[in-house]
């Protein structure tokens, strides 16, 4: 009997190649492997090509094997974490990133008053790279990367 955790959570960024926006590939993660998933960002392009931000979870055997499903059928996965920085050098903690973050990866910390950031709950939406003043902030949008 398998066990019912589904503690494990991770926030992907899905890159579609034409042939592939149209047909149910994300769908079929909870069919074929009971994972859950959250859109927090999706596009298609004028030429069919897609890219979503998907947050996923369920058990993580689950989650390897439906990310290994999405590459077999030529879907690019990135972390999120390999999509947005933060340039510690160049951060003055003002806290205006924090306001913008919907997923509240960004917050301050009220004990040293400092942004501390959780790349792990980040969505990789762009909102603090938009109001940071200092440009500490920063989204990687190569898509040849892997």
């Amino acid at each position: 009997m398998k066990e019912i955790v589904k503690g494990f959570r991770k926030i992907v960024y899905l890159t579609f190649p034409p042939e592939v926006s149209g047909r149910p590939v994300v769908c079929n993660l909870g069919k074929l492997y009971d994972l859950s998933f959250n859109i927090l960002k999706a596009d298609i392009g004028p030429r069919q090509e897609g890219t979503m931000t998907l947050e996923i979870s369920g058990l993580e055997g689950d989650f390897h094997k439906g990310v290994s499903y999405l590459k077999e059928n030529g879907v690019r996965i990135t972390p999120v974490a390999h999509k947005i920085f933060r340039d510690e050098d160049s951060c003055m903690h003002c806290g205006l990133c924090t306001a913008m973050c919907p997923t509240k990866a960004l917050t301050v910390d009220p004990g040293t008053r400092t942004v501390i950031f959780d790349v792990d709950k980040c969505s990789a939406c762009g909102m603090c790279t938009r109001v940071c003043p200092v440009r500490a902030m920063t989204l990687d949008l190569d898509e040849n990367g892997s």
